[in-house]
């Protein structure tokens, strides 16, 4: 988990979130509001819908996607 990160440098990227609750997961944020982010959430078998508190989130990771060329 890295120490300092921030959601709105990871829009429209690959994104592994932590929560302060400590629940982790896969996220694809397409929208960074004030009180809201929104976007795809991995459920290990298919993407959905998802919007969170920003205050809820711990840290954040959004590595570069490796590609062929």
């Amino acid at each position: 988990m890295p120490e300092v990160s921030y959601i709105i440098d990871c829009i429209f990227e690959y994104t592994y979130v932590w929560l302060w609750n400590g629940e982790s997961f896969w996220f694809y944020p397409t929208r960074v509001e004030y009180e809201i982010v929104t976007g795809l959430r991995w459920t290990g078998s298919f993407w959905i819908s998802y919007g969170i508190d920003p205050r809820l989130i711990r840290a954040v990771s959004c590595p570069p996607i490796p590609t062929l060329y």
